[in-house]
């Protein structure tokens, strides 16, 4: 099992990254390979829409997107954490799921497939949002499904968190680091 973990917060050390670290922790600990990607420590362009990708099923913009798109294509598990902001990812995330645009084109327009091995890939997604809100993760949890759909996986679970805003809330929570460390492990099994 290959596994990438994508750190989508700003926040280096914020409440996503602490639950993806753990995440990360057992997944190594059962010997699964890792890649890890911090996407603040990084320059992605926002998607300008030019359609190129539909022609070639690559973006023509030359920034670090471009090593990412072997990740997502090499890896068995893609697993995003990130934050929730007005009610869905944060921009920094969000660049990140736009610029999968060109694997889109590349599966459903140019009809080519995103794997050539045949393996089932796995998508997880960890977030946390400050409020309570019943709806805080439906329209997020939409575009993630068809964002795993686009880079060739298959939209598995997610860790979600409610109430949950300032640095080092979620060391308080009591089951959400074991939540991950447990998923992490299982993950790495596979």
């Amino acid at each position: 099992m290959k596994v990438l973990a994508i750190y989508g917060s700003p926040r280096k050390d914020g409440n996503t990254s602490r639950l993806l670290q753990e995440l990360v922790k057992g997944v190594k600990e059962k010997g699964a390979e890792t890649t890890e990607i911090a996407i603040c420590d990084l320059t992605i362009q926002p998607c300008v829409a030019d359609y190129s990708c539909g022609k070639t099923g690559k973006c023509f913009i030359q920034d670090d997107m471009e090593g990412i798109y072997q990740h997502l294509i090499d890896h068995d598990c893609i697993v995003i954490a990130a934050p929730i902001f007005f009610y869905n990812v944060n921009a920094q995330t969000k660049t990140l799921i736009d610029r999968s645009q060109a694997l889109w084109a590349r599966k459903y327009i140019l009809k080519q497939p995103i794997t050539t091995d045949g393996k089932k890939k796995h998508g997880i997604f960890i977030s946390v949002g400050a409020t309570k809100g019943s709806k805080l993760f439906d329209g997020t949890l939409l575009t993630m499904k068809y964002f795993f759909d686009a880079v060739g996986a298959e939209f598995s679970t997610s860790l979600l968190y409610k109430n949950v805003d300032a640095a080092g809330d979620i060391m308080k929570h009591p089951t959400a680091l074991q939540e991950a460390y447990v998923l992490g492990q299982s993950l790495g099994t596979e």
